[in-house]
């Protein structure tokens, strides 16, 4: 069975499909920087931590993930802490 696309959307005209799905192609775009975006993150966070380990340091710097979590608050308000906390996750120990 074909459904239309007010079906797969939600929408109750044509016209609101057509807008609903030219938005969720922009937001399916967005995605796909955002974890390109994460991916760089997590390439440049494992370059910080060798260094760290290296010069003798620890892998995780805590104050700095502190002011990580802050940022993402200040900017996202409540949501961006948890936000910010699987970032951090998905950066930490990937050397």
């Amino acid at each position: 069975m074909t459904t239309t696309a007010a079906e797969q959307t939600g929408a109750h005209t044509p016209e609101a499909a057509d807008v609903i799905t030219g938005a969720r192609e922009r937001i399916d775009a967005l995605d796909d920087r955002i974890i390109g975006l994460i991916q760089e993150r997590m390439a440049v966070s494992a370059v910080i931590q060798e260094a760290r380990i290296s010069s003798g340091g620890r892998r995780v710097n805590l104050s700095r993930e502190m002011d990580v979590l802050g940022h993402y608050r200040d900017a996202l308000g409540k949501p961006g802490t948890s936000l910010a906390m699987t970032l951090l996750e998905l950066c930490r120990g990937r050397i």
